[in-house]
């Protein structure tokens, strides 16, 4: 048998992805999450579900009690301007959630945390491309600011307490089960409004670049990392800039009809250019990542055509 692993934000897009593959390996799943975002036939069979906020007591007891051995932290406050427009909030669920339960893993059975990072906004502007793990540390969000303290936070837990921890800084994220609604996930806005026939708009000139890494690939790194003792750091993108016109016509190709967009303003404080490279997770773990963007993109927009029906 597995281990106990508890997923929060399981019911959402990367950590039901996440579930899936554990129960499959044999693992006991638990799934915390409050269905803010997540939605409950996101839940694999086989993974049990606890609905709760993990700023509350319930999320910590839930942890304690049920012996969970491996903390997958997803569950997020992760709307960057939500963040700035309430930062008291954002710091709230992201680091005081996430405190509420390292401090059940203190007490309980946990072994090891994995913690959902960002790539994007943990570095602000970037001095080169594609950065790696090395490169200086400048969020320009409240956003980039509570996943950086909660890296910090992990690093004293486990300085403190022995508590092995990783750290995985994803690049922008795509692929099946994405929400369209809210700000994060730019692919999955697009794509149900080309299927809904309305015109989407794209911000800016359109050249503004991302590293869009495939939500398969992000499975497969929580998978790599599982049981690494100490504490690290782990980019996880594709080391390739890919521009929002550039996205827009690949998935308006792979859905095969929908208006052209529309470009909009610019949206104030935008990074132009953002690229993380994952060479330290292949040279230490072995795992390359880099499915192709034109088969993640095909995967993705046939899911989202399926739900279209």
């Amino acid at each position: 048998m597995g281990s106990v692993i508890c997923v929060t934000g399981g019911a959402g897009f990367i950590g039901s992805h996440v579930s899936e593959s554990l129960v499959r390996d044999g693992h006991r799943v638990l799934i915390l999450d409050d269905l803010s975002s997540g939605r409950k036939e996101n839940v694999p069979d086989g993974a049990e579900l606890v609905i709760a906020d993990i700023r509350s007591e319930a999320a910590a007891r839930a942890i304690v009690d049920r012996g969970v051995e491996v903390l997958i932290h997803h569950a997020a406050q992760m709307d960057v301007r939500r963040s700035v427009a309430d930062p008291r909030f954002d710091a709230d669920v992201n680091i005081g959630g996430f405190l509420n339960l390292l401090e059940a893993a203190r007490a309980g059975a946990v072994k090891q945390v994995i913690f959902a990072s960002t790539g994007g906004a943990i570095y602000g502007e970037q001095d080169v491309f594609p950065a790696d793990e090395e490169h200086p540390v400048r969020p320009l969000s409240p956003y980039g600011v509570s996943k950086l303290a909660s890296e910090r936070y992990l690093f004293f837990y486990n300085q403190q307490y022995g508590l092995d921890a990783t750290c995985l800084r994803y690049a922008n994220i795509y692929g099946p089960r994405q929400s369209p609604h809210g700000e994060a996930g730019v692919v999955a806005i697009f794509a149900h409004k080309l299927l809904a026939d309305v015109q989407p708009t794209i911000n800016g000139d359109g050249m503004q670049t991302r590293d869009y890494v495939f939500v398969g690939d992000v499975v497969r790194a929580n998978l790599a990392v599982l049981g690494l003792p100490g504490f690290r750091t782990f980019n996880v993108g594709t080391g390739v800039e890919t521009n929002v016109n550039e996205l827009f016509d690949r998935l308006r190709s792979a859905i095969g009809s929908g208006p052209p967009a529309d470009h909009g303003p610019a949206k104030a404080g935008e990074q132009m250019r953002s690229c993380i490279t994952s060479a330290l997770l292949e040279q230490e773990l072995g795992l390359r990542i880099g499915t192709p963007f034109g088969q993640g993109i095909r995967m993705t927009a046939d899911w989202f055509k399926e739900q279209a029906g």
